[in-house]
């Protein structure tokens, strides 16, 4: 999908991780700077279901997202990231910040994770994201007039973007589960199939995240490092 949206063999490569048998995927959108903005989702899924929603949903609007970024200049590289094996305890995104040297780490203003898109509107992990990557969010959402709404999901676990906390980049989670969501076992079900999405509520955070993505751009780089939580 890399491939047919035009990162070429240059800019797309797999990176080996240890401990799992698949790689991270990895498409480099090259900016005019050396500040970097990573935009990932697992692509991993459980045995249980088709893992549309978790995470096809995430996974696959990457590519979409890169289009969409090359089509302007921009300051930033971005960094488009399927990880592996997040199902399994974050191992592919957990290798990746492993990997990072500090200068690398020092150099990411942003990172923009996505997990289990679609089941309604658009929803953001605000307890386990950068405040003011939040706002920006919304900023963008008003002038949209998309939805979005705050949907903590504490309880429920972690994901790939709490990796790279730990380094203290700044990031943000987008998702769409909802309390009813959940209680219906949706994710890690065979009910999690094409039928579970609604493709319209899909549509309008690929939207909204487009318009973000380069939104980011103008911004990220005045975002002032600060603890992660």
């Amino acid at each position: 999908m890399f491939t047919e949206a035009g990162c070429d063999d240059q800019h797309l490569s797999e990176q080996a991780v240890k401990g799992s048998k698949l790689p991270n995927v990895i498409c480099l959108l090259p900016g005019s700077s050396d500040k970097v903005i990573i935009v990932g989702a697992h692509f991993d899924r459980v045995s249980e279901g088709d893992g549309v929603v978790d995470n096809w949903s995430g996974a696959s609007i990457l590519p979409s997202l890169y289009e969409a970024a090359k089509s302007a200049p921009r300051r930033h590289t971005y960094i488009f990231i399927g990880f592996t094996d997040e199902e399994q305890g974050d191992i592919g995104s957990s290798f990746y910040v492993r990997q990072m040297t500090d200068k690398q780490a020092s150099a990411i203003d942003a990172m923009l994770n996505m997990d289990a898109l679609g089941l309604g509107p658009t929803k953001v992990w605000a307890s386990h994201s950068d405040q003011r990557l939040t706002a920006a969010l919304a900023y963008i959402a008003h002038r949209l007039n998309a939805p979005l709404e705050r949907a903590d999901v504490d309880g429920l676990g972690w994901t790939d973007a709490d990796t790279f906390a730990a380094r203290n980049i700044p990031r943000i989670t987008i998702h769409s589960l909802t309390q009813k969501t959940w209680d219906a076992h949706i994710l890690h079900s065979s009910k999690d199939n094409i039928s579970a999405m609604r493709l319209d509520d899909y549509y309008q955070t690929y939207r909204l995240l487009a318009a973000y993505v380069a939104y980011l751009d103008e911004i990220a780089t005045a975002l002032e490092r600060q603890p992660a939580h």
